[in-house]
């Protein structure tokens, strides 16, 4: 279901502000009733390649007293993200026309 969408998915949680990939997971289930329920191994390889690419940042950080890695979204991601979201609505309305029909 999220084949493709899913580099959208992270940058759209990412624009909210830094996360670990952990957070990034919950926030992800939660903001989409459980939908996106995503496994580890399917989140941290997209996390790597977003940020072999230029759209995220990651630093290590110390948070509760654990180390993690913590993602951030750069302007080049801002810009990816903008792209994409107006691809996915053009996407959906065609979609929902055909659908409708």
């Amino acid at each position: 279901m999220i084949k493709g969408h899913l580099d959208l998915l992270l940058l759209s949680v990412l624009r909210r502000g830094p996360q670990h990939g952990y957070a990034l997971i919950t926030s992800l289930a939660e903001r989409s009733g459980g939908t996106f329920g995503l496994p580890e191994g399917t989140v941290y390889p997209a996390l790597h390649k977003l940020e072999s690419a230029g759209l995220v940042a990651s630093e290590w950080s110390t948070i509760d007293g654990r180390k993690r890695r913590v993602y951030v979204i750069t302007d080049q991601g801002r810009t990816a993200l903008t792209a994409q979201r107006r691809e996915w609505r053009l996407f959906a309305r065609g979609m929902e026309a055909v659908l409708a029909t």
